[in-house]
């Protein structure tokens, strides 16, 4: 058994301009899907989770009524896995830790497979062959709330390190669907498969600096399932796998890992909300890599750039009020500091020219 969660500090809200200079290492590259533009699914989704939604009764979010928050009981640090220094948090992944109730998620499934997400957001790509994803409040009011909710970021934040955000709106609920084949996924073949056969996606780093894992299906009746991740030794550690209404944290834009298949049970469905440090003063390393063929591109950018020329306002602003304070107080112009400070935000501007390009025909 782990040993219990011992508490983390978190990073409180950054003011001090000091912390904006990127010292540590930069991210890894990600490698982008082999799909080259907006692709839906060809398989369908099955009737009884369409009925399962239609049956579902709204409700708003209430975090009093749909949170069944536990802390988890491991958090494993960057440095346990060879990566101090690496990253923005000291958190690196959390053993699955309850979350969600069974009514919540009944809601949120209800909104991922209502009519109009299934019309307007479904996606695949040569990574996941079924996700629902860019809802938006407007489809998807209740998972957009609760990612959104207080509460709900005050607990990611105490097991991240460090204060979070939702990277931005249209991965916020992204869906995974896996329907399972009654012989192919069944239990006997997990006991016979080999190492190989265990991957439901291959080793990849994320597109943004965090990302949260929550179960929405059933488990009771799988095996397998684990998150893998690939230490800087070559050597593999798996976190296990997780329970309906649980959910894991991982830092996973500066982890190299897997997601492994789950054998038996109807289906495996996961959602996946992407999350950015809430500091404008915290370095942000996100690509649009891996979502940029599975998303509305007009969206997306509009809420990449919006966010990246906001950080860099208040970054600039920050500076202007240091400044200030520097001539008041008689000191010297520091040409080393100002000049880190400007490297620092072309690499932020190149950074974000780089990820905005139209896609080919």
């Amino acid at each position: 058994m782990p040993s219990a969660v011992s508490p983390i500090e978190t990073t409180s809200a950054i003011t001090s301009f000091a912390s904006v200079s990127a010292k540590s290492p930069d991210a890894p590259k990600v490698v982008a899907p082999s799909t080259k533009r907006i692709t839906r699914p060809k398989e369908p989704i099955p009737q009884i989770l369409i009925d399962e939604a239609k049956a579902t009764k709204y409700e708003p979010f209430d975090p009093k009524k749909h949170l069944n928050y536990q802390p988890p009981s491991k958090i494993y640090s960057m440095k346990e896995i060879g990566l101090d220094g690496h990253g923005i948090a000291p958190t690196a992944v959390c053993e699955p830790f309850p979350l969600f109730t069974e009514e919540a998620i009944k809601q949120m499934r209800a909104e991922a497979f209502s009519d109009e997400c299934l019309k307007d957001c479904r996606y695949q790509s040569s990574f996941i062959k079924n996700m629902i994803r860019g809802m938006g409040h407007d489809r998807a009011p209740f998972i957009y709330d609760a990612w959104k909710s207080p509460e709900v970021l005050a607990k990611i934040a105490e097991i991240a390190g460090v204060e979070l955000i939702p990277a931005v709106d249209v991965d916020i609920g992204n869906v995974n669907v896996s329907i399972n084949d009654e012989n192919e996924n069944s239990v006997q073949n997990w006991r016979s498969s080999d190492d190989d056969k265990l991957s439901a996606v291959a080793w990849h780093y994320d597109s943004y600096p965090f990302v949260v894992v929550t179960m929405l299906s059933d488990c009771s009746d799988m095996v397998g399932g684990e998150t893998a991740l690939r230490l800087q030794d070559g050597t593999i550690r798996k976190v296990r796998g997780p329970a309906m209404g649980t959910a894991v944290v991982m830092q996973g834009r500066y982890i190299e890992h897997q997601a492994l298949k789950a054998f038996g049970g109807r289906e495996r469905i996961s959602m996946v909300t992407s999350f950015r440090a809430k500091s404008p003063f915290i370095k942000d390393e996100t690509t649009l890599a891996g979502v940029r063929t599975t998303s509305v591109l007009s969206d997306l950018y509009t809420q990449f750039t919006d966010y990246r020329l906001e950080i860099l306002e208040e970054r600039i602003r920050a500076k202007r009020k240091e400044e200030r304070g520097r001539e008041v107080a008689r000191r010297p112009f520091n040409i080393p500091d100002m000049r880190s400070f400007l490297e620092d935000q072309i690499k932020l501007l190149q950074g974000t020219l780089d990820e905005v390009y139209p896609l080919d025909d």
